[in-house]
């Protein structure tokens, strides 16, 4: 099958170009920036595609590519990082500019670049780069600028081509056909890749790793570990599959009501209901730190279905997760070791976790998808709509929703007012259109008078985004009659909350979640 190789120097949309490749129907690999790329290697590449980085390509320990890469004769795009690292190894000049750019950039093509094939000048483009190329390297052509900087280069003559967007991000305009002008125009590469080639390699896989030792899966509620409990019962004997949900006090309401009939539905032999609710709000008690909230949290989990299991199954069984590719990056855990931690996910960077993986003993067959994608992957394997379009909800529940300390009560009022404003979400028939929405309960008081009399409650902040992947993310443009009818239903029937806000923030270069 042909493939594109995309190499990551730890940026944080990576694999997201990986993806988008595939979107195009071509397969794609990951793999180091800094690997050694023998023939091996590039077996059945048709081009390699170099990522973004947080570093800057003239700093000393900034990562390199193997200089076989400009001699291998496959074509070459370098994005953000990559372009610019392309432009320092092949002799031009690469330096931090005042004028920075982050976000949508209007762009002016010039020439006659295969890349901007069916592209209008003036689209918008996706910028999040500090430094700037001063000098094209010899050989390269000007094919588009910005106001401020060249935005993209090219030579022809050998197949390098460099740009300083982001076209793998939703939020670029045209920038699917920039991929596919690159992977299927100038590489030349077979459109073989779709999810039922992906179905058939992860059940392979798990398959292979499992062999005859038993898969406890821990179930959160969401939809990428229902999923992975599908993915595992198509795959395995269900007597072989183990699903364990643990109530840990900090889900939404009814959360195991409907996780327990969603799970029966998809023919499960094995599932149990464990309420830790009481162990997890103990260990959470003082803890304000949201790291130190997710470490604890993820330690906790890992202890707790270790007790449960030894008593059912034993110690001889795998653990399977629902983890994501955002979850790896965001935690640093990209292909390589470059990639920055923006926070960590307890279900990645949890010393618990850690050690299972290195054991061996971890299957984590979504661990190379977004969310979209799983969306995909649980309609082919025929997993109810309803849960399919449920909204993300983080590992560590409402821990991280809300900020400072966590508490009963603090629960439950979170709990209540999530609920009433997805309730209200799903009866203006806005739900479908949202990607995520839910409540932060903020470590703020305010004043205000209810009945004539003073009262001082807790703000609660609204969040709506707009989003494919997770990976950028758009404020939901609420009507105005929308946000203030929700707000006044939360301030009216929630007890404790006194105040409602409404975030504004897109990713980036806020993240989707708080904390």
């Amino acid at each position: 099958m042909d493939k594109i190789l995309v190499l990551d120097f730890g940026g944080q949309t990576t694999q997201l170009i990986a993806r988008r490749v595939r979107d195009i129907g071509v397969y794609s690999e990951v793999v180091p920036g800094t690997a050694s790329l023998d023939r091996e290697a590039l077996r059945e590449a048709k081009g390699l595609i170099l990522s973004g980085s947080p570093y800057s390509c003239y700093e000393k320990d900034s990562p390199a590519p193997d200089p076989r890469l400009y001699s291998c004769g496959l074509p070459l795009l370098g994005i953000c990082y990559g372009f610019q690292r392309m432009t320092h190894d092949r002799g031009g000049r690469v330096a931090p500019r005042e004028v920075r750019e982050f976000g949508r950039t209007p762009l002016r093509l010039e020439g006659d670049c295969p890349l901007f094939a069916r592209v209008p000048s003036g689209f918008l483009s996706w910028m999040s780069h500090g430094d700037s190329i001063e000098q094209l390297a010899p050989g390269f052509t000007l094919a588009a600028r910005s106001e401020s900087h060249p935005a993209a280069a090219y030579d022809p003559e050998r197949r390098l081509y460099g740009i300083q967007f982001h076209p793998e991000v939703t939020h670029c305009e045209h920038g699917t056909t920039i991929i596919e002008n690159f992977v299927v125009g100038v590489c030349g590469a077979a459109r073989e890749w779709n999810m039922d080639a992906y179905l058939r390699e992860a059940v392979a896989e798990i398959r292979d790793r499992a062999k005859e030792r038993p898969v406890l899966l821990l179930i959160s509620g969401g939809v990428d570990s229902t999923v992975v409990a599908g993915l595992l019962l198509s795959a395995l004997d269900p007597e072989m599959v183990h699903l364990m949900y643990i109530d840990t006090g900090l889900m939404r309401r009814n959360e195991t009501a409907q996780v327990a009939a969603a799970l029966e539905k998809l023919g499960a032999r094995h599932l149990y209901l464990i309420d830790a609710s009481v162990r997890f709000l103990s260990a959470l008690r003082g803890i304000a730190d949201p790291e130190e909230k997710r470490k604890v949290i993820g330690d906790l989990f890992v202890q707790v279905q270790g007790e449960e299991i030894e008593r059912i199954i034993g110690s001889d069984y795998l653990l399977a997760q629902g983890t994501l590719y955002t979850d790896m990056i965001e935690s640093g855990k990209g292909v390589g070791t470059i990639a920055h931690v923006i926070k960590s996910h307890h279900n990645v960077r949890s010393p618990l976790i850690e050690a299972k993986r290195k054991q061996g003993s971890l299957i984590e067959p979504l661990a190379r998808l977004y969310k979209d994608e799983v969306r995909q992957l649980g309609r082919t394997l025929g997993i109810e709509e309803e849960v399919i379009r449920r909204h993300p909800f983080p590992g560590p529940g409402l821990a991280v929703r809300i900020l400072g300390e966590v508490s009963r009560e603090r629960c439950e009022i979170l709990r209540e007012a999530d609920a009433l404003f997805i309730e209200e979400l799903k009866a203006r028939g806005l739900y479908d259109e949202i990607w995520q929405a839910f409540g932060v309960l903020l470590p703020v008081r305010s004043v205000g008078v209810t009945g004539d009399m003073r009262h001082y409650g807790w703000v609660l902040a609204l969040r709506a985004i707009t989003s494919k992947d997770g990976m950028t993310a758009d404020v939901y443009p609420f009507e105005t009659k929308d946000i203030l009818e929700i707000s006044a239903r939360i301030t009216n029937e929630v007890r404790g909350i006194g105040r409602v806000v409404y975030d504004i923030s897109s990713k980036p270069p806020a993240t989707i979640e708080w904390e």
